[in-house]
């Protein structure tokens, strides 16, 4: 049985003459050991029979190449978007349907996936290896200067943004919300892929262009377009499909109030810690140092491979995935920990009692569990379900709850009482389902005064915190 799969996307317009060999190459073209292909065609509205001829193609492997169909043209972008909707293997390479690009160096594209370096590979036409057609230098200089103003986007020093090889874990692209109709994606996922702050390697690979004469598609006024797409996603937030991750990436840029909440809870955090639901880690850079080994978890493997990248030079951190609802996921944990921190995640999962009876079980006796959680039913709004909570917490509650998991509760502490009236003209009044970046910026830039205010403020807060110990044995 192969042991992963690649898709393969080929968006297919107006290439009748191309699309059989181009076929033909990518089921001929060697892959890793073990790995399998599954190919995608979108045809995206051809006038000519290209349409016709990529079902004689593609009859010859009929279990490995599906074909769907656009009633009219709407873009490569358009195209990609409905081929990745059918995508089911672990990595996706984006393949053009003329023969510009060379299906034999799919290796090549895969290799850094496959080491688990990469999460993105771009293939350079202009790095210094294999061979390339020397065609239009206006066309070269423009994808120069395209490449130049979105690396200055984005933050990166790529060599060919414009490049249509480019290889993926699957799971990521499929989390990116893709706007672009037509070649405006290639600027888009890479400022997109940049703001993830997600693993983007380059290799060089070969090019044989084509002449607008043989065929060619793009030209200035792509060019133009892409320049617009740069400055539409430059200050865009829009880099997840849900909700929730959205939530969790715009706190990202609020550093100020998630040290705040670290040092809240510090005095109770021990040296062999636990972390469940880390997410992308906005805590967890905060509270790693010092400690004698920090084992950081989600269920999300996006949220776990952006984590790796930010605390990658942290020797004393285990990243992994455990499931705060399955008590098989904390088995191999049991005893092994002296604190469990546990932000935000009870409120997720319906039967909160297994969760925290999961939590007593990482812990060895004497151990201390730290439970926040939202406070307030009452304050309960879209802000909440679009962050898929269950339900909000009164002290009462937390602490009954905790109780019959087993711990004995040392404290509740009440938690950012500045943002309530904010949650709640967000999620009860104006019906938000997210929260804008600028907006929780905003709020960042004046922690310093809330850290001070808060305790005196006449209102009860918008989280609670629990501190429980796991009783030692008599």
């Amino acid at each position: 049985m192969p042991s992963s799969t690649l898709s393969i996307l080929i968006p297919l317009y107006n290439e009748e003459e191309y699309i059989a060999p181009i076929l033909e190459r990518v089921m001929e073209a060697p892959l890793p050991e073990g790995m399998d292909r599954e190919v995608i065609v979108v045809d995206d509205g051809s006038t000519d029979g290209s349409w016709e001829a990529a079902q004689e193609a593609a009859a010859r492997w009929p279990r490995a190449i599906r074909l769907f169909r656009s009633p009219a043209n709407r873009g490569k972008g358009a195209a990609i978007r409905t081929a990745l909707g059918h995508a089911g293997g672990e990595f996706t390479i984006i393949q053009d349907a003329d023969l510009e690009y060379d299906p034999r160096e799919y290796a090549r594209l895969l290799g850094p996936l496959l080491d688990g370096k990469a999460d993105v590979v771009f293939g350079s036409r202009f790095l210094v290896a294999g061979e390339r057609r020397v065609l239009y230098f206006w066309h070269a200089l423009a994808n120069h200067i395209v490449t130049t103003f979105c690396n200055l986007a984005a933050d990166l020093n790529l060599t060919d943004v414009e490049t249509c090889y480019k290889a993926f874990r699957t799971s990521l692209l499929k989390s990116i919300p893709i706007r672009s109709n037509r070649f405006g994606i290639e600027p888009e996922l890479t400022i997109k892929l940049a703001k993830r702050q997600v693993r983007i390697y380059e290799t060089p690979i070969s090019y044989h262009g084509r002449t607008y004469e043989e065929g060619k598609k793009i030209g200035f006024g792509d060019a133009v377009a892409a320049f617009a797409t740069i400055f539409r996603f430059w200050f865009s937030s829009d880099i997840y499909k849900d909700a929730g991750p959205g939530i969790l990436e715009a706190f990202t840029s609020a550093p100020r109030f998630n040290r705040w909440m670290a040092d809240t809870i510090r005095p109770y955090v021990g040296s062999c810690v636990l972390e469940i639901g880390a997410g992308i880690g906005n805590l967890s850079r905060h509270l790693a140092p010092r400690r004698r080994k920090y084992i950081a978890t989600d269920i999300d493997e996006e949220h776990l491979a952006r984590l790796r990248t930010r605390l990658q030079h942290r020797p004393n951190l285990d990243i992994r995935v455990c499931d705060l609802s399955r008590a098989e996921d904390f088995r191999p944990l049991a005893g092994q920990v002296d604190t469990v921190v546990c932000l935000n995640v009870v409120e997720h999962i319906e039967d909160d009692l297994a969760a925290l009876r999961n939590l007593y079980a990482a812990l060895r006796p004497g151990g201390r569990a730290i439970v926040l959680t939202p406070q307030d039913q009452a304050l309960f709004g879209t802000l909440d379900e679009a962050l898929g909570h269950y339900r909000r917490y009164s002290q009462e509650r937390l602490r009954a709850r905790m109780q019959e998991a087993g711990f004995q509760v040392e404290r509740v502490l009440e938690f950012n009482r500045i943002s309530r009236p904010g949650w709640w003209i967000s999620g009860k009044v104006a019906k938000q389902r997210t929260i804008r970046p600028l907006q929780l910026a905003s709020f960042d830039r004046l922690v310093w005064l809330w850290r001070r205010i808060d305790a005196w403020l006449p209102w009860a807060s918008t989280s609670i915190i629990a501190i429980g110990v796991k009783p030692t044995a008599t």
